[in-house]
């Protein structure tokens, strides 16, 4: 009996030791790529200076203290709340309607799915560039509306029309990848739900409320947590497209953090608002995490 034991306590060592093994190369990289610089990010924002020969030092809790005392800062976080929702918000209802239209057996469905699915891998800048020719005061969409007899609105010098653009483009974005991720989740729900529900008289309404949605919970989890991190993480489209303005109605939080590290060099200030992002992010994704687990 102890021999036996002996063994499997020597076969268990075995296969442990093999499981680091194979696991190492993927925790190493891990540790160096993700671990590492979040933990070199929460140091850098207890700290000033820069990376010169002067160095950076100590100073504690005062980079977070600037940052809730900066009126700039706080705009810039009514500016991403408001994009951020206004984008994720239609960004998983438009997708969730098209990818039910399109799991139907209609004409040209695969050119549908394909037509709406390339918005996705455009490059951003690309699509930036695109779209900031598109609303310029002279560009094609002033010119569609002056045919209604409208005046040319400068979408993009106006502090009430730039943040409309940022986000019109970011949901155009992002509708080809949620309407797929959708698109597979609605192939997953057995069919045979759908029939016995039509035995039972329940009308098209009462199908999407009652099988549609709670069958693509886990895949509306899983798209409303990339949508967000997406719109949370959006930089390109300020960048190519208005650079924070008009009078910083556009400036979002991953653009101000890039504006005061490699414009003004303040890297422990950008440190903070960076950790502050990251906090932020983990926040919002553990609550969409635990609502799935209630739900579950």
């Amino acid at each position: 009996m102890t021999t036996n034991r002996d063994s499997n306590k020597h076969l268990l060592d075995n296969d442990t030791i093999a499981a680091w093994i194979f696991l190492s190369p993927a925790l190493i990289l891990l540790g160096i790529f993700i671990i590492y610089p979040i933990v070199y990010l929460f140091y850098l924002s207890f700290t000033a200076g820069s990376f010169t020969k002067s160095g950076t030092y100590w100073v504690g809790l005062k980079n977070y203290s600037r940052l809730l005392l900066n009126p700039d800062f706080w705009q810039v976080i009514g500016n991403t709340v408001y994009f951020t929702l206004a984008t994720a918000i239609p960004s998983l209802i438009i997708p969730l309607g098209l990818a039910v239209l399109l799991n139907r057996n209609l004409a040209l469905r695969g050119i549908l799915r394909t037509s709406y699915f390339l918005p996705s891998i455009i490059s951003l800048v690309a699509a930036g560039l695109g779209f900031r020719w598109l609303f310029q005061t002279e560009g094609p969409v002033n010119g569609f509306l002056s045919i209604f007899g409208n005046q040319p609105i400068p979408w993009l010098g106006d502090a009430s029309w730039a943040m409309p653009v940022l986000i019109i483009l970011s949901i155009w974005k992002q509708l080809g990848f949620n309407m797929v991720v959708f698109l597979a989740g609605l192939q997953a729900i057995p069919p045979s739900r759908y029939e016995a529900a039509e035995l039972d008289g329940a009308n098209a309404g009462q199908q999407f409320w009652h099988i549609t949605l709670p069958g693509l919970l886990p895949t509306l989890i899983f798209a409303s947590i990339t949508t967000v991190i997406f719109t949370l993480r959006s930089f390109e489209q300020v960048y190519v497209i208005t650079n924070g303005g008009p009078l910083n109605s556009t400036n979002l939080l991953v653009y101000y953090i890039y504006q005061e590290a490699f414009a003004q060099f303040d890297f422990g200030y950008a440190a903070a608002a960076a950790t502050v992002l990251l906090g932020i992010t983990l926040v919002l994704v553990y609550l969409q995490l635990r609502s799935w687990g209630e739900e579950s």
